[in-house]
């Protein structure tokens, strides 16, 4: 059976430079920045996950400009467990 896990957007929290920050979240995963599509007030951030894959996010403008994201750039994807749909196909 094929599992799929679903984590809105809004739900994910991206971070740079987290050398041997403690966090809550248990989900965590690096990668790179992709694509950035600004907006009037959010952006979107698309990360490229070191192990395949990718992970969209919902972030400030703000965020975009104080975490340097850009293209290239190294950024981590984290969320919490009850953050997470699964949905499985027969």
């Amino acid at each position: 059976m094929t599992a799929i896990a679903l984590v809105k957007a809004s739900s994910i929290i991206v971070a740079t430079d987290l050398e041997g920050a403690k966090v809550s979240a248990r989900n965590q995963f690096q990668g790179k920045v992709n694509a950035l599509t600004p907006g009037a007030v959010n952006a979107e951030v698309v990360i490229d996950l070191d192990g395949g894959g990718s992970i969209a996010a919902i972030v400030t403008e703000g965020s975009v400009k104080s975490l340097g994201l850009a293209p290239g750039k190294r950024a981590t994807a984290l969320f919490k467990a009850s953050s997470v749909i699964v949905a499985v196909t027969a």
